[in-house]
């Protein structure tokens, strides 16, 4: 799931200011190997994230009364999963 908003400046604990007025210098450059073929075979692809669920979940539209979500969004964190949990044992 994409940030719905930029990390904020506690979270990142670092010294955002600082790093924007860092210019990079021809010395750091020189510290950096240089890439050869060694090292390109030696690379490994990883793609990350999450493996694809057996069951996925698909996007829906429902309307449901105002009063109800408010019920169910007073159970706290988590409401969605506990509604869709609730909603998979009726059958």
């Amino acid at each position: 799931m994409p940030a719905s908003r930029p990390a904020s400046r506690r979270s990142l604990k670092s010294d955002l200011a600082r790093v924007d007025a860092h210019r990079i210098r021809k010395s750091e450059y020189e510290e950096l190997p240089e890439l050869d073929e060694e090292m390109l075979a030696r690379a490994k692809i990883s793609k990350g994230g999450r493996p694809p669920s057996e069951n996925p979940r698909k996007q829906l539209t429902l309307r449901l009364p105002a009063d109800v979500i408010e019920r169910w969004k007073a159970t706290g964190p988590g409401w969605q999963t506990r509604m869709a949990e609730r909603l998979s044992k009726v059958r």
